[in-house]
């Protein structure tokens, strides 16, 4: 069995693993995108236990936190180990026009996908435009009652 060993990459992975470890929970990468009147966030979760997966909503701060544990297989000798475990945290600040209570989430294929809809109140409306006559109108008929 051939093997390349790149000292480089040796050195920036342990260098990787030290400064995650002082630095806390590491971020997962993610995309976020306005689908109508949604928004959907994809986050990257792979190897996660989807029972690990915590997500909470306070007030207008949405945090996901996820953790994964290494496997750890007794009597073997490791070769390359580049998959640790570890904690994972995401916080986003949601704003104004979000209805919190109606988020939902699900996690397929090592991809947590999380739809965040818009208010009803913050949804873009028409206003009609209204002439004198049609203004003369409605009152008339708020006299008549």
């Amino acid at each position: 069995m051939t093997m390349f060993f790149d000292p480089f990459r040796e050195l920036d992975r342990v260098a990787g693993q030290l400064l995650d470890s002082r630095q806390g929970p590491r971020l997962m990468p993610m995309d976020l995108y306005r689908d109508g009147d949604h928004y959907v966030l994809n986050a990257d979760l792979p190897g996660i236990d989807p029972g690990s997966v915590d997500i909470d909503v306070d007030g207008q701060l949405l945090t996901i936190r996820a953790e994964r544990t290494p496997r750890g297989v007794e009597g073997v000798k490791w070769i390359a180990r580049e998959r640790s475990g570890g904690s994972f945290l995401r916080q986003l600040n949601l704003g104004q026009g979000i209805d919190t209570a109606g988020i939902s989430a699900s996690y397929e294929n090592g991809v947590l996908s999380v739809v965040i809809p818009v208010s009803e109140k913050a949804k873009p409306r028409k206003i009609e435009v209204q002439t004198s006559d049609a203004a003369r109108e409605v009152e008339a008929n708020a006299d008549a009652v």
